[in-house]
């Protein structure tokens, strides 16, 4: 029960809370690159909850969401240890860019190398260092190339812990998602770790209803998990999460001027009007049109396409009338209820 975590030669024993930054690259100038981690252990034993964003140097709202868990109050009475990692792809962070300096997609690393490239290299320590310590893991991304996710968990659902927490975590929707070759969910679960993978908003920008749910999903999973004691009043939930086994990607026919007033969330039934394409002056118009129904949960937010770029990403549902509901019940939730910026 005495025995330190230790992160990047930093000791941190129960009771005590340290910032530790890991040496993770050196840039020309010869200054230090480092991973920035916080760590905040309960006196008591317990579960040990990775949380990390950033993977994707540009995608910014799971770094505020990491701010605002350390903030609460509740954190006081944490039974094991919280490892927060805000920025993990500090490179690409400063660059306001996606990838490493190499041009490598870090989530395509897993477990990494520590004799490859500066980002296998990056994705060894990470491994190492901080999922080597974690009993649970949720990771937080939100869109890419000016798309837009509707708030969203991803997760491997054979493994019935992690789909436990997936309907803990308490997103409108759930999507039960394929691994991908090299991706931190991958080599995660390879290890036996449950991972849930929170997506919302865009990249480079803050969306204050997916930081929002963000935060109350991470504190949720920590009740669900024993860290923190259950609330003395739980926010009701009207409306349980839906689970989307498949997703379909609608792209664009033609090149143009992308026109839409389609919402993410939005529910849409086959054959309905989504968009319009265009030519600059709008002389020829181009309908697009639904092939099947689902939930809206990816938009592309500019106004130009070329063909076969996504334009909607849309899940499908048995149920999807309760799909709806659980989307618009979220937003709902979240205005009535105490998780705001500093809560």
């Amino acid at each position: 029960m005495t025995d330190p975590i230790t992160i990047g030669g930093t000791a941190v024993f129960p009771g005590e809370r340290a910032n530790i930054d890991i040496p993770v690259a050196r840039r020309y100038t010869q200054a230090s690159v480092t991973l920035p981690v916080k760590v905040v252990r309960g006196a008591k034993p317990g579960p040990v909850l990775l949380v990390s964003a950033a993977i994707h140097g540009d995608e910014l709202n799971g770094i505020e969401i990491i701010a605002r868990v350390l903030k609460r109050k509740a954190l006081d009475r944490i039974r094991g240890t919280l490892i927060a990692v805000p920025v993990v792809n500090v490179l690409g962070f400063l660059q306001h860019n996606r990838y490493l300096p190499d041009r490598r997609d870090l989530n395509r690393f897993f477990p990494g190398s520590s004799k490859g490239s500066l980002t296998a290299r990056l994705a060894h320590t990470f491994m190492e260092e901080l999922v080597g310590k974690a009993t649970h893991v949720v990771d937080l991304h939100t869109g890419s190339n000016h798309r837009a996710n509707l708030p969203q968990i991803r997760a491997c659902l054979d493994d019935a812990e992690t789909t436990r927490l997936a309907h803990a975590f308490g997103a409108p929707i759930i999507i039960d998602a394929n691994l991908k070759d090299g991706s931190l969910r991958q080599a995660v679960l390879e290890r036996g770790i449950p991972m849930l993978l929170y997506e919302s908003g865009e990249a480079l920008r803050f969306d204050e209803l997916g930081i929002q749910g963000g935060v109350r999903g991470i504190i949720s999973v920590m009740r669900a998990i024993d860290m923190l004691p259950k609330a003395k009043e739980e926010h009701p939930r009207t409306v349980a999460p839906l689970i989307a086994h498949s997703t379909r990607r609608l792209r664009a026919p033609e090149s143009g001027i992308f026109h839409t007033s389609t919402r993410l969330g939005a529910r849409v039934d086959r054959g309905q009007l989504l968009a319009h394409i265009s030519d600059p002056l709008r002389e020829k118009e181009l309908e697009i049109t639904t092939p099947y129904s689902g939930i809206v949960i990816g938009r592309t937010n500019l106004p130009l396409v070329n063909e076969g770029d996504t334009m909607f990403h849309i899940a499908t549902f048995q149920r999807l009338s309760e799909a709806a509901e659980s989307v618009e019940a979220f937003a709902d939730q979240l205005q009535a209820s105490d998780f705001g910026p500093w809560g």
